[in-house]
C-alpha cells in the first residue's frame, strides 16, 4: 500500500528521537520530545488550492523541519507517517 497526497500536502517519515542528551544522561520514553525533522516520502502535485496556485518546493528524500504541531498522524503497515501541509514545512535540511 502507498500514501499519495493530494494539493499542496506532503507525506512526511519522522527521523528517531534522539535517546541520550550531549551530556550522556540517558533518557526515558517520556522525557524525550518528539524531533521535528523528517524525511519527505511523497509530494502532492500542488495545483490551485484555496484560489492560489501553488508549486511544491520540496522534493521526496529532502530532510525537513516541520512545525511542532503540525499534521495528521498516520500509521500504515506498521510505519507512522505525518500528513502535513506545504506551508508547515518550515526549511529543508541540506
Amino acid at each position: 500500500m502507498k500514501l499519495v497526497p493530494l494539493a499542496d500536502r506532503v507525506v512526511l517519515k519522522q527521523l528517531v528521537a534522539e535517546e541520550t542528551t550531549k551530556s550522556g544522561i540517558v533518557l526515558p520514553g517520556q522525557a524525550k520530545e518528539k524531533p521535528q525533522q523528517a524525511e519527505v516520502v511523497a509530494v502532492g502535485p500542488g495545483g490551485v488550492v484555496d484560489g492560489k496556485e501553488i508549486t511544491m518546493h520540496v522534493k521526496a528524500g529532502d530532510k525537513v523541519i516541520y512545525s511542532k504541531y503540525a499534521g495528521t498522524e498516520v500509521k500504515l503497515e506498521d510505519e507512522e507517517y505525518i500528513v502535513v501541509k506545504q506551508n508547515d514545512i518550515l526549511a529543508i535540511v541540506e
